[in-house]
């Protein structure tokens, strides 16, 4: 039997992200029109956090101690099982079930995945792997919200949440197809038996990852779930929205193809600095843009910065895990920033209901600005 391509992974990844995006603009749309209040939209955002924050460390090491294919294989399927609940139940339990469902699938996927990734490079094309992967999640991001708005201005909630789950149940024949081995685990059982996370938050350059991590990607996750109530306010129809959101992943994809020279020349953790600089300057401006041109031409800005935070931060994390335990540290690294995902939508949605949407743009700007300021107190990774 042969190995299974990385070109594969990156097709399961695509179609996973796919649905998971799509959901993220469903849920806050069908919210909205269910009558969910700001508060009510940030619990639907925690929810995707929950299972995440609590499953992510243990499943990094699952994946390093038996392999890859089953937590994929199960993520998948949750996937499509969360983007049927709507459609079944289409109310707002309905929604927190759905959201809390598909979170949790997308941890299982995810963190097997991204070492995967790692562990089918050499360390010559490592940085071009996981710069192709940040692409296809891009393009996945892309295509989501759009399917998502064109699709429920054409077909209603609960059929485009129907649509959507084909995405996911692609992906699972293709994990399924006989005939493509995945690379065995490198962790024993009693290795696996003695860990304890805290060896790795006690490594000051994994650390200081972990935390950058988590902001860049609260960011992103407070853009998904706010821009869409913003949208609603300025009379913006779903589709419009769905436009104005890829114009994120299109920036996204945009800086991530790039990404190679520019790692060459900053270094990951000055790109990491960048990231979190331009997404600050990005949020500070989305509160004062009131029409779909001007909303559009900031969420790019947004997307050049944040876009090129998550695969950096996955770099570093890998390349800096000890030997067998990148699962671990990969889980790890999603765990807190679910924990601050978590968090922080509860306590901006509490923000939005008592003061409106500009303010938890603000706030996030303000947190972006003191992540830029953490990196700095790294040492610069050479070019």
């Amino acid at each position: 039997m042969t190995r299974m391509s990385v070109g594969t992974v990156f097709a399961i990844a695509l179609c996973n992200m796919v649905g998971m995006r799509a959901s993220k603009v469903g849920v806050a749309l069908f919210g909205i029109e269910l009558g969910a209040n700001p508060l009510e939209i940030g619990a639907l955002v925690a929810l995707y956090s929950l299972f995440p924050m609590l499953l992510a460390l243990h499943l990094g090491r699952f994946s390093d101690r038996f392999g890859m294919r089953l937590p994929m294989m199960c993520g998948s399927l949750g996937m499509a099982g969360g983007l049927a609940v709507p459609w079944l139940w289409p109310a707002l339990p309905g929604l927190y079930v759905s959201a809390a469902v598909i979170g949790a699938s997308h941890v299982f996927y995810h963190v097997s995945i991204q070492s995967l990734v790692g562990q089918l490079s050499s360390p010559e094309n490592r940085t071009r792997n996981f710069t192709t992967y940040a692409l296809v999640l891009s393009a996945g991001g892309f295509i989501g919200p759009l399917a998502a708005g064109f699709g429920i201005d054409a077909f209603g909630y609960g059929r485009a949440y129907l649509a959507l789950l084909v995405m996911p149940l692609l992906a699972v024949l293709m994990l399924a197809r006989p005939g493509r081995n995945l690379p065995a685990p490198k962790a024993s059982a009693d290795e696996a038996s003695a860990r304890n996370a805290t060896d790795l938050w006690r490594l000051p350059e994994l650390r200081r990852v972990f935390l950058t991590s988590a902001l860049v990607l609260t960011g992103i996750d407070l853009y998904q779930f706010y821009l869409p109530i913003y949208g609603r306010s300025i009379g913006l129809s779903a589709s419009v929205i769905g436009i104005v959101l890829s114009m994120f992943s299109a920036a996204a994809f945009l800086v991530r193809s790039v990404m190679p020279p520019l790692v060459r020349r900053l270094g990951e953790e000055g790109l990491l600095r960048y990231a979190l600089a331009v997404g600050a300057v990005g949020f500070l401006a989305l509160p004062l843009m009131g029409n779909a041109w001007l909303l559009g031409a900031v969420s790019f800005v947004v997307g050049l910065g944040l876009g090129c935070g998550q695969p950096v931060s996955t770099i570093l994390v890998y390349a800096r895990s000890p030997e067998g335990r990148s699962g671990e540290a990969l889980g790890l690294r999603i765990a807190v920033n679910n924990f601050v995902h978590l968090a922080v939508p509860l306590a901006f949605g509490t923000i939005g209901t008592a003061m409106g949407v500009a303010p938890v743009f603000l706030a996030n700007a303000v947190l972006l600005a003191g992540g830029s300021y953490l990196s700095r107190a790294g040492p610069r990774e050479r070019g």
